[in-house]
């Protein structure tokens, strides 16, 4: 992904640019461990930054390793899952991700030869987990270029709030969404970074 092309196309978003500006280079280290990635974005569904990290980091805790591994969720009742502070919903997901990990169903380690609609149906097999769960997995763990996460609802307040699209259906703010996005491309996701890092 390379940074410097990318912000250089952006800053022609008037938008972006004071984004840029403000907050100069992001860039988000590459998480390798794709297992545990998952997991914590099946964690951080529906919940506050802050909220998510607090569970994610009890989770770690509990298995007393920052590197999760599936058998060990498996042998793990899901009652001692809650514990954490998972629902009970969040942590059957994680159990049958985990069982599909090692039945071979799903296969981790080859994600990163498969096209980013290919990481979306390999992933959406796992109960739990839809298409914005596997467009994280693509932006801050395979580190995909150019992903538009449609359905976050952070990145529909931030062009709601940024863009001044007013109240309106939803199928219409996504269309004005893919409008002004057409214009980041190939750079999409980096473009959303700016715009979480607009919400803090």
């Amino acid at each position: 992904m390379n940074i410097d092309q990318a912000l250089k196309q952006l800053k022609k978003d008037q938008v972006l640019a004071g984004l840029i500006e403000k907050y100069g280079p992001l860039s988000y280290e590459r998480d390798m461990d794709y297992f545990s990635a998952v997991v914590e974005t099946i964690v951080s569904q529906q919940l506050s930054g802050k909220a998510a990290a607090t569970i994610f980091s009890r989770l770690k805790k509990l298995f007393h390793s920052e590197i999760l591994e599936p058998k060990s969720i498996i042998d793990t009742p899901v009652e001692r899952l809650r514990s954490a502070g998972l629902s009970g919903s969040k942590s059957l997901y994680i159990k049958d991700f985990s069982r599909k990990v090692l039945d071979g169903t799903l296969n981790l380690s080859g994600l990163d030869e498969m096209d980013d609609e290919e990481v979306i149906t390999h992933l959406v097999q796992v109960k739990g987990i839809g298409r914005w769960s596997a467009e994280m997995i693509l932006m801050f763990s395979l580190h995909r270029p150019d992903i538009l996460p449609l359905d976050d609802l952070g990145i529909r307040n931030a062009f709601i709030r940024l863009y001044k699209i007013g109240i309106t259906k939803g199928d219409q703010i996504i269309t004005r969404m893919q409008k002004i996005a057409d214009a980041w491309r190939p750079h999409r996701t980096i473009a959303c970074w700016y715009l979480w890092k607009s919400l803090e």
